[in-house]
């Protein structure tokens, strides 16, 4: 599937400042980016390799009070959808070491605090079939309320409210499925299926020796999304972190499918 990416985004900081971008499509397995132009007005940029290896992250100095960027991709998607089913989890000794850490919970992630309730409710399935489970109960209970998480809601109020944004839906799906021992990790993606048009967030489980997508709010498919970053929850993969407080004035993030 081809899709095009057409992101603006204009904030304003009090002086000069240094944001930490997430924000390009990365040139990984089963997404190639076909075209791509990121403009920051008169930033100097710094690139750095992102977390396991996973796109890039960008250390932008803008030199006065307001950051104009624009950046704008054509991506074909190759990866195929999932067949979960099939898919087996590993022994844990057999993990490799830059998998086994999300094994681990985080700080928006509290996954030793599920392990009872994973085990009575879903501890009779395993591997791919349980992280089908896991996601549908999620869909099943969860409601998508825009505006019902902030910035310092965690997996354990998400669980208790039983509802949230795409963000809490991940971090809960990257929880249970710790919980599971099964290492899970959240993912920034673009996707042309959410509703409202937004960075979306997602879950990578580990299974038979490979990430696999999945989306616990079931708006986005594994063959419609670009991935940005990964890490273990949403503290790694925000699109902007800045120095300074920072006023949004403009954000826009549309994806089409071609």
């Amino acid at each position: 599937m081809r899709i095009t990416i057409d992101l603006a985004m204009t904030y304003r900081f009090p002086r000069p400042n240094t944001v930490f971008l997430a924000l390009e499509a990365g040139k990984v397995e089963g997404q190639v980016v076909v075209q791509e132009h990121l403009d920051i007005g008169g930033a100097t940029l710094t690139r750095i390799n992102g977390d396991s290896d996973v796109g890039e992250r960008i250390w932008a100095q803008v030199p006065d009070g307001e950051m104009n960027l624009t950046y704008r991709a054509l991506l074909d998607i190759t990866r195929p959808e999932p067949r979960f089913e099939t898919l087996e989890a590993m022994p844990l000794h057999l993990l490799p070491g830059d998998v086994a850490p999300y094994l681990r919970p985080s700080r928006y992630c509290q996954s030793d605090k599920f392990r009872t309730f994973v085990q009575r409710r879903f501890g009779h399935l395993s591997g791919g079939q349980q992280v089908l489970a896991l996601r549908d109960w999620i869909e099943a209970n969860l409601t998508y309320v825009p505006g019902s998480s902030d910035a310092d809601t965690n997996v354990l109020e998400t669980f208790a409210g039983r509802q949230g944004v795409c963000r809490d839906y991940a971090h809960l799906m990257c929880s249970l499925v710790r919980a599971a021992e099964i290492p899970a990790r959240m993912v920034a993606v673009y996707s042309p299926d959410v509703e409202p048009p937004d960075f979306h967030a997602v879950t990578e489980v580990w299974l038979s020796g490979k990430w696999w997508l999945v989306d616990a709010t079931g708006m986005a498919r594994a063959d419609t999304m670009a991935i940005i970053a990964v890490g273990r929850d949403a503290y790694d993969v925000a699109f902007m972190d800045s120095q300074e407080p920072a006023e949004l004035v403009l954000q826009s993030v549309v994806v089409k499918k071609v």
